[in-house]
């Protein structure tokens, strides 16, 4: 029974004791939060302090009830070039200004309050949206002068109709040459496509215009695995033509975003200056009917001769891998820039068009028979396969004037 008391005795003092710790947490508590509450009416109540080289700051909260438990938020006016009198050195001068603003000059200052200014030497929150524009897809925006020649177009493939629509809108830092003459541009799609689209440019000068839209009927499969090539052209009074320069545009992965502008630099095509090793000028036909390819090596010029002993060209027909016939002319003696005139003919079919190349070797012979030839210099004439620019263009234009003798001059490269 003793026991029992004890007990009871111990459990009541205890409890008691918790009893005036939790009544001394309350009253800590509230006295904290009634000397918080304090202090925001003594915030809403005072000014915030402005240092005395910055311009006035215009509480937000003016005239406005604010409930006790919210914090007034202020923000300093905007940066105003009339009232920046504080580019000064002087300290002294700055207060002296702001003093004498006019009541115009505090009414801007309210006019414009939600900007910031850090000294008034950094000005902040005035932004220029001029820097952040951006240029729709369809505009055309020209490149800057000094550039190479550039050609604006766009391409768009229209699936439902199996159509490769190509819309060429402008040539741009033409040649200063080419400025008076017509340009022409000829579109060809690679590999299969032969006949070439032709657009013509709508005025002269530097950036003619074109604004024309051309058509290919390609189907899915083939448009991905087609090329797209654009020569340029100048055509002068006397209807002479003269090869400005090309853009070869894969279509491969670029016709997803359809109908964006592109602006793509031209390699050029320099038809007069003589590259390192020598150009030669080669002449080509074919005759569908007769399965005929008749090639005819006219001339050469600036070779890089080893030796005195002459030179020689050597032409290959060559279908895929395999070589089908060679051909050599004569030995030109000692000669820098010999003609030719070297006339030869090879057995092509229709069919074997899109397969076939020639290969031109210029070639020096050497005294001694057991040695072989210097080699002057190669070209390579033959479809999209083997060849790209003018050795490219040259094939395709035998292809598409039939029987008829086109000729150009060619650069000498290097073997592979």
């Amino acid at each position: 029974m003793t026991d029992q008391v004890l007990l009871l005795a111990v459990g009541l003092s205890v409890g008691l004791l918790l009893l005036v710790v939790l009544m001394i947490l309350t009253m800590c508590c509230l006295r904290m939060k009634k000397k918080k509450h304090g202090q925001y009416q003594e915030l809403i109540s005072t000014v915030p302090s402005v240092p005395s080289h910055s311009a006035p700051v215009i509480p937000v909260s003016q005239g406005v009830s604010a409930r006790p438990d919210e914090i007034p938020f202020s923000l300093p006016p905007r940066f105003i070039p009339q009232i920046t009198g504080f580019l000064r050195d002087d300290e002294n001068k700055e207060n002296e200004n702001e003093k004498g603003m006019t009541a115009d000059a505090q009414r801007d200052i309210l006019a414009h309050r939600g900007s910031l200014s850090v000294r008034s030497w950094y000005p902040v929150g005035s932004v220029l949206t001029g820097l952040y524009s951006v240029t729709p897809l369809n505009e055309v925006v020209p490149p800057p002068l000094g550039m190479a020649t550039r050609l604006c177009f766009s391409v768009e493939y229209r699936h439902s109709s199996e159509q490769l629509v190509v819309s060429l809108l402008r040539l741009s830092n033409l040649l200063p040459q080419f400025h008076s003459n017509l340009t022409l541009v000829e579109l060809r799609l690679l590999p299969d496509d032969r006949r070439p689209r032709q657009a013509k440019a709508r005025g002269t000068g530097p950036d003619p215009e074109f604004n024309d839209c051309l058509i290919f009927q390609v189907s899915a499969v083939c448009v991905l695995r087609s090329t797209l090539t654009m020569c340029v052209l100048s055509v002068e009074k006397d209807a002479k033509r003269h090869a400005v320069g090309r853009v070869l545009f894969p279509l491969e992965g670029e016709l997803g975003q359809a109908g964006r502008v592109l602006w793509r630099d031209l390699d050029p095509e320099e038809e007069t200056q003589c590259s390192e090793l020598g150009d030669v000028q080669i002449s080509l036909s074919y005759s569908s009917s007769l399965q005929r390819l008749s090639v005819v090596v006219l001339r050469a010029r600036g070779l890089q001769l080893v030796t005195e002993a002459g030179v020689c060209v050597q032409v290959s027909l060559q279908i895929h891998t395999q070589m089908v016939k060679t051909k050599r002319s004569c030995v030109m003696k000692g000669e820098q820039d010999p003609i030719f005139n070297y006339r030869m003919t090879f057995k092509l079919r229709p069919q074997h068009l899109d397969d076939a190349c020639l290969r031109f070797q210029l070639q020096q012979p050497n005294d001694s028979c057991s040695d072989s030839p210097a080699l002057l210099g190669v070209l390579m004439l033959g479809p999209f396969m083997y060849a790209r620019g003018l050795q490219l263009q040259h094939w395709m234009d035998m292809i598409n004037k039939a029987q008829e003798p086109v000729k150009l001059w060619h650069r000498l490269g290097t073997a592979i």
